[in-house]
């Protein structure tokens, strides 16, 4: 009962991304990778397992990483569905139906649990590599709207969103190719699709409740 309960929590929280968000949000989508703007810095068009041509081969954005991190409980106690109520805040409640009858209950539950699985991964790879995090999260992580335009900026290639570019950022390309063939091994290919899938949509939903623009700052409405 105690997990049915935490998966329907699960699906009513990230589903709230969507039904505010849905028209515009898809509308975006459709064109992010058909664009033809000039690249950013470390971005190229190399083909990514899930999400099409992007990657990203820079330096990682720590301090928004941590800012993250830190907002769903830290790294000890990390909660993706805490991270979520953060980032969408009063919006939360009003988008339920849409995410889940999109992807369905049980993926959306599955996407918390790959998400929580990831944060933890990334932790002890970044750990066994000493890798140094920044002492000061960036942007604040009590600000959900100003985090979620972090993220959102930091999925940006020049053309559009692209969320391997965003993960590539989060953590470096090499570390996010390693957690991903860590949840191929735990969870199966068919899962680590879908957490890209959900959390494509759910970055694109919570810029359009935002109105960001691509430097993740809210445009005039």
């Amino acid at each position: 009962m105690k997990l049915q309960r935490t998966l329907a929590a699960v699906a009513i929280s990230l589903a709230a991304f969507t039904s505010i968000a849905s028209a515009s949000s898809m509308s975006g989508m459709s064109g992010d990778m058909m664009s033809h703007g000039k690249l950013l810095p470390n971005v190229t068009m190399s083909p990514s397992r899930f999400s099409g041509p992007g990657v990203y081969t820079g330096a990682p954005a720590l301090p928004v990483t941590l800012s993250m991190i830190v907002a769903g409980g830290g790294p000890a106690h990390f909660n993706s569905l805490t991270l979520v109520k953060r980032l969408a805040g009063a919006k939360t409640g009003a988008e339920v139906a849409s995410l889940n009858k999109k992807f369905g209950a049980a993926k959306v539950g599955t996407f918390l649990k790959v998400f929580n699985f990831v944060v933890a991964d990334a932790l002890k790879i970044v750990t066994e590599k000493h890798v140094t995090l920044p002492k000061v999260p960036s942007p604040n992580p009590n600000d959900g709207k100003a985090l979620a335009g972090a993220l959102w900026a930091a999925g940006q290639t020049g053309r559009g969103f692209n969320v391997e570019v965003l993960l590539d950022r989060a953590v470096s390309h090499p570390i996010h190719v390693q957690v991903m063939k860590d949840i191929d091994a735990k969870f199966g290919i068919a899962a680590d699709a879908d957490y890209h899938a959900v959390l494509t949509q759910a970055m694109h939903d919570l810029a359009a409740v935002y109105h960001f623009n691509a430097m993740g700052r809210s445009s005039s409405m």
